[in-house]
């Protein structure tokens, strides 16, 4: 769950609003209006990209490379390999955003990269370490472009009076999908992974069909062709963009900010069945059950997840993007300082419950916000391009936030061990839960400084908005 996911209130219809002055209203009356199956595709493949954030990113994988790696070298492993894959993306971005601005329309470029991830996990743990490193680099790449078309349909399906809420509806219907992908990983838990990840993959298909085929776009009014020189072209555009933030208030602050705090909270998703595993493993549970714990764990989180995500995207409406994200910014703060005293002071196990619940419930108020966000901030004819430099930042902090994470825990492990090798799995799992809780306790910093950053901007409603 992007690399990636705007909650809401589902107490009415999203469809019953009444259209507001110069937009186009959400029914099925005329060739102009929203057609509901376009509204409900979208939010369908909200559900579908979850399960494999859940599924693949944040649950099994991680695991996976550490049954290889070893609990030691895990954190460092996997932060090596999705920081490259992170990498690649956080250049590709500002291209894929020009690409879908000149192209006819953007649906297809969802499809191709869906299609391109689910065929490459079919291959997970079927062709050694090296292989399935290169393979999840190579999904991820796929996954995360697609999270960038997801996000740049909204305006196909959404109006600015209830954008809020059909994101947030997304978000909230999305997390069924992690309900799906942690479901598959306690069913077939005796069974190779190379079949969870071959089912993680077909589940991601048959919910992402919807959109597929029956979302419809009013498409691009001047479709331009995309050469090399176009190519240029939209850097240097995108390096303008940057340099002249006058012209688009608030928008290069926004960007900054949404840096450090996506780089904390995403690297806290990523590794938290890592995480999770290594304080059920010196609650005296051996690796299958802290497994097992690991994936109730999550499901509690993704339970409380649904619910905060209608909630917060309905708050979105009602306050605005701005106030909602401070709110979601100060509950993080919390939740960041709950986890670390987890990791450092070795808490109960029944603790990680209370934080998985505080977790679940603020992540969706990440994406309830931020997309609406940075819309406010955003021309009607540059939404490809502005949500580039959105994806990019979210890239980067998505390469920065593991690397960092990787490091800082392998440097904490080293001055507890003293170079020595753990004696046993339990001594090692002691290690990485100390070293972990430190860890975080770094990142908390990146959420404050990401707050600072961003009480400046104004996300008042522009006048191309009204």
């Amino acid at each position: 769950m992007d690399d990636t996911h705007t909650a809401a209130k589902a107490g009415s219809d999203p469809n019953a609003q009444p259209a507001q002055p110069n937009q186009v209203p959400l029914s099925t009356a005329s060739p102009n209006v929203i057609p509901r199956r376009s509204v409900i595709g979208w939010i369908l493949y909200d559900l579908a990209n979850t399960i494999f954030s859940m599924g693949v990113i944040s649950l099994s994988f991680p695991f996976w490379v550490r049954d290889h790696a070893g609990a030691e070298r895990a954190d460092q492993q996997y932060s090596i390999i999705n920081g490259i894959s992170m990498g690649i993306v956080f250049l590709l971005s500002p291209l894929l955003g020009a690409v879908t601005d000149r192209a006819p329309r953007r649906l297809p470029f969802l499809i191709m990269s869906t299609l391109i991830c689910v065929a490459l996990t079919c291959t997970f743990d079927r062709g050694g370490y090296l292989w399935t490193a290169i393979a999840f680099i190579l999904a991820n790449i796929a996954y995360q472009a697609g999270t960038q078309y997801y996000d740049s349909l909204l305006p196909e399906v959404s109006t600015e009076a209830n954008r809020g809420r059909i994101g947030g509806i997304g978000v909230g219907i999305g997390y069924v999908g992690s309900f799906i992908a942690v479901g598959l990983s306690l069913a077939l838990s005796d069974q190779p992974k190379s079949l969870l990840f071959t089912l993680y993959a077909m589940a991601f298909l048959a919910f992402a069909l919807p959109c597929m085929l029956f979302l419809k776009e009013k498409g691009n009014p001047n479709p331009r062709p995309f050469n090399l020189r176009a190519a240029i072209d939209s850097v240097r555009q995108t390096v303008r963009t940057l340099r002249s933030s006058q012209e688009h208030p608030g928008l290069l602050r926004f960007l900054i900010g949404r840096m450090f705090y996506t780089d904390a909270i995403n690297t806290v998703i990523t590794v938290m069945s890592l995480f999770v595993l290594n304080v059920a493993m010196t609650s005296g549970l051996d690796r299958a059950a802290g497994q097992r714990q690991a994936s109730f764990i999550m499901l509690f989180a993704i339970t409380f997840a649904v619910v905060g995500g209608f909630a917060w995207g309905g708050l979105n409406d009602r306050i605005g993007p701005k106030r909602t994200l401070n709110a979601v910014l100060f509950s993080w703060m919390g939740i960041f300082l709950l986890a670390g005293l987890i990791g450092v002071l070795g808490l109960p196990l029944w603790v990680m419950y209370v934080m998985a619940a505080a977790a679940g419930f603020c992540l969706g108020g990440v994406w309830a916000a931020d997309r609406p966000y940075m819309l406010r901030l955003t021309p009607p004819d540059r939404i490809g391009e502005f949500y580039g430099l959105y994806g990019m930042v979210g890239r980067f902090s998505a390469i920065t936030g593991p690397l960092l994470w990787g490091l800082s825990t392998s440097w904490l492990i080293s001055l507890q061990s003293h170079g020595q090798k753990a004696a046993n799995e339990v001594q090692a799992a002691h290690w990485a839960r100390v070293a972990q809780g430190g860890a975080v306790v770094a990142l908390l910093t990146m959420v404050v400084i990401g707050y600072w950053i961003l009480r400046p901007v104004n996300d008042a409603p522009r006048a191309r908005d009204v």
